[in-house]
C-alpha cells in the first residue's frame, strides 16, 4: 500500500471505526484515514453506514499527519483550490440550487457559482424543475475554466454512478440459477412484475404454474410475497426473468405410473388447436386427441365451432413419448357412459332373457 495519496484520488476501503465526529478508514498500512461522520448522516442524525462496511472515498488531503478523505466536498470546504482538485480527480461537490435560469439551474458552490444544464438535473425518476431549487444536491465537476469563474455541473452524473454500482452489487446477487425472495407489483395480460431486492424482474405467464394461465389474478396478487428462481439475466439492458414454475415439481416424472398406456380418464380440454384438442390429465399434464381420432370429423373442421375450452372429455392414453413429454389420446366412452352400460348388463344378467330396459326404466322414475 502506498503512503501518498494524489489530492481527489479515489479509494475503495472498509470503515474500521465510528466516533460522533469521524468515520476511520483501513488504509492497509497499520493506519487509519478520516472521514468526517457528517458525510454519512441523514437529517435525522442516522449515521448510513457501520464498521465492515465497504466506501468509496477521496483523498482530501493531509493535516498534522492525519490522511482526511471525503465522499464529497461540502459546500462550506469548497473554495478555489478544492473546487479544482474536484474536478481533475472527479470529486463529488456538494452545492445549493439558487435559482432556475435560462436553460438550467444556478448552483453555489462555497464562494464560487457554477451552472447547471436541466439535462444535467435529476436521474430517473425526475421532478419539475422548479422542485429542485433550494435544495443541497451533490454534483461533479464536468468543466472549470478561467481560475473558478466558469464551472458546470451535472448532478445526473452521480445518479448515474450511483446507479450502475447499485446494479453491480445486484448483479452479484441476482444470478441465473439463483433462488430469490420476491414481491409482487404489478398483475399483467403477459405475466407479473416482481420486486427484487429494489430491482424490478419480471416473471412471465408461462413461468406462473404447471397449469394453462390465462388469468394471472388467479394465481397471484399484489404485494404477495413468493420465492422464484432466476432464469435469465441482462444486466446491460436492465433485464431479468424469473420462474415460479421451475421450483414446482416436474408432474411429467411419474407420468408412466398415474397414465400407463391403457388408462381410460374424465379431463377436461384445456387447448383447442387446428390439428385437434389438448386434454388435461393432471397439473400440468395435457394429452393431445388428434383431429383425426375425432368421430365424423374432417380434418378441415373449426374445432372451436363443436368444442370448448373446459369442456368434459373421456379419453384412453393411447401413447406416451416421456423424452418429448407428449402424451397421445384417442376418445373414449364416459365414465357414466360405462356404469349405465354395467348397470343395464347386471340387470339383464339379473332377469334373463326376458329384461325389458324400457321396462326399467319406466320402474326406475315411478
Amino acid at each position: 500500500m502506498k503512503n501518498r495519496f494524489e489530492i481527489g484520488e479515489a479509494f475503495e476501503t472498509t470503515v474500521v471505526a465510528i466516533t460522533d465526529t469521524t468515520v476511520f478508514v483501513d488504509l492497509n498500512a497499520k493506519s487509519e484515514g478520516l472521514v468526517d461522520a457528517a458525510e454519512f448522516s441523514d437529517e435525522n442524525g442516522k449515521t448510513s453506514v457501520k464498521e465492515g462496511d465497504k466506501i468509496t472515498v477521496f483523498f482530501a488531503g493531509e493535516t498534522n499527519d492525519e490522511m482526511h478523505f471525503t465522499t464529497k466536498i461540502a459546500g462550506n470546504k469548497s473554495d478555489t483550490t478544492m473546487l479544482e482538485n474536484a474536478y481533475k480527480g472527479g470529486i463529488p461537490v456538494e452545492g445549493h440550487v439558487q435559482a432556475e435560469i435560462k436553460g438550467g439551474y444556478e448552483i453555489k458552490l462555497g464562494n464560487a457559482r457554477a451552472f447547471c444544464p436541466y439535462s444535467q438535473m435529476g436521474f430517473k425518476n425526475r421532478e419539475e424543475p422548479a422542485k429542485y431549487v433550494g435544495k443541497n444536491m451533490t454534483f461533479i465537476i464536468t468543466e472549470y475554466k478561467n481560475d473558478g469563474k466558469d464551472i458546470l455541473v451535472s448532478n445526473r452524473k452521480i445518479g448515474e454512478s450511483e446507479y450502475a454500482s447499485k446494479l453491480g452489487k445486484l448483479a452479484s446477487q441476482i444470478t441465473e440459477g439463483a433462488i430469490v425472495q420476491a414481491t409482487v407489483q404489478s398483475l399483467e395480460k403477459f405475466g407479473a412484475f416482481v420486486d427484487i431486492l429494489g430491482f424490478r424482474a419480471l416473471l412471465p405467464i408461462s413461468e406462473i404454474s404447471l397449469d394453462r394461465v390465462t388469468d394471472v389474478s388467479e394465481y397471484l396478487e399484489v404485494g404477495q410475497e413468493i420465492k422464484v428462481q432466476v432464469l435469465k439475466t441482462d444486466w446491460k439492458n436492465e433485464r431479468v426473468s424469473v420462474s415460479l414454475k421451475s421450483l414446482m415439481a416436474d408432474p411429467w416424472q411419474n407420468v408412466n405410473n398415474n397414465f400407463p398406456v391403457g388408462t381410460k380418464i374424465d379431463g377436461k380440454i384445456s387447448r383447442i388447436a387446428d390439428f385437434g384438442l389438448f386434454v388435461n390429465l393432471d397439473k400440468g399434464v395435457d394429452g393431445l386427441v388428434h383431429i383425426s381420432e375425432l368421430e365424423n370429423i374432417s380434418s378441415n373442421t373449426n374445432l372451436h365451432k363443436i368444442y370448448k375450452i373446459g369442456q368434459e372429455m373421456s379419453v384412453v392414453v393411447e401413447k406416451i413419448d416421456l423424452e418429448n413429454k407428449r402424451i397421445s389420446l384417442v376418445p373414449a366412452t364416459s365414465k357414466e357412459q360405462d356404469e349405465t352400460a354395467a348397470k343395464y348388463l347386471s340387470n339383464q344378467d339379473d332377469e334373463g332373457e326376458n329384461y325389458n330396459p324400457f321396462a326399467a326404466l319406466l320402474k326406475k322414475y315411478k
